[in-house]
């Protein structure tokens, strides 16, 4: 199941991609028409912290005629982040992938724990909007491909063997950087949180489709050209390393997005620097999990 957040004559909605048709299944009208039944809500944020009872019901409604289901062509559609507003800031791992600890600078040290920060939810965006460049703010804005994981239950003082259980499923999230705050202000909130600095989508794949992450690659191109390449085996850290580290005193919940590290090929890492401008084009796309465009204005 790949779940999608939509916007459709006016209305938002969530719905599940069928990657065959490229066409997206209404859900509460496909629950309605199949079981006679309107049990799932239409925020994708509050489906999932229903946990198996919500999967349940969408297995029931998969098994049916969904050959009669109502199908909305993709293109019809504006396709918002999968989870448009998240309930708490999204969690990030920054330095990740041992070539872009030190691309940027090569006397970095490789960290010994992850290195966790945060981006605000008014920061997040979905696929083919716009992203803000903050002209007045910013002089170095750069692009960071990183793939994202999805909590689908209460996660607390997981050990790092049961941590895949409580990954509901993963999406592509860009962590657009204004790298000059980033370095001036110490904490990266600043450099990482402006608005529209969190792209995400195109959906969420459901963890059943992904059984092995670490097979997934990631390639981001900007106007076209390749920037980064790279497998998701090449974190340094993790994904059960990750939740077990962010769990052990803090709660995880139902809906919450923690993105994973970008490798190298960032516009910081080139030389000279191949900071975004007004235009371009920045395109990341992850095997399985689809593309993820968005324009910089």
């Amino acid at each position: 199941m790949r779940f999608v957040t939509y916007m459709h004559k006016s209305a938002q909605a969530v719905g599940l991609f069928d990657t065959d048709t490229e066409s997206v299944i209404p859900l509460r009208e496909a629950e309605q028409r199949i079981l006679g039944q309107n049990t799932l809500p239409d925020c994708l944020h509050s489906l999932i912290g229903m946990g198996e009872k919500a999967l349940d019901v969408l297995r029931a409604v998969l098994k049916g005629k969904t050959c009669t289901l109502h199908r909305l062509p993709l293109a019809s559609l504006t396709l918002l982040a999968p989870i448009p507003r998240p309930a708490k800031n999204v969690f990030c791992v920054g330095r990740n992938y041992l070539e872009h600890v030190t691309e940027i600078n090569a006397s970095n040290p490789i960290p010994e724990y992850p290195v966790v920060f945060s981006k605000v939810p008014t920061a997040v965006i979905g696929p083919g909007a716009l992203v803000d460049g903050h002209a007045d703010v910013t002089r170095s804005l750069d692009y960071e491909g990183e793939l994202a994981l999805v909590i689908g239950k209460k996660a607390y003082k997981v050990p790092e063997k049961d941590a895949f259980g409580y990954v509901f499923g993963y999406t592509i999230l860009n962590d657009i950087t204004a790298r000059d705050l980033q370095k001036r202000h110490v904490q990266w909130m600043l450099g990482k949180g402006l608005d529209t600095f969190c792209p995400m989508g195109p959906h969420i794949t459901h963890s059943s489709l992904i059984p092995d992450p670490t097979k997934l690659h990631l390639e981001t191109r900007v106007n076209g050209e390749v920037r980064q390449s790279a497998s998701v085996s090449e974190m340094i850290f993790s994904i059960p390393r990750i939740i077990a580290c962010i769990s052990q005193g803090m709660t995880l919940e139902p809906g919450d997005i923690i993105a994973t590290g970008t490798p190298s090929g960032v516009g910081a890492g080139f030389n000279p620097p191949k900071f975004l401008k007004k235009g371009d084009v920045v395109e990341i796309s992850i095997s399985e999990l689809g593309s993820l465009c968005n324009t910089i204005a």
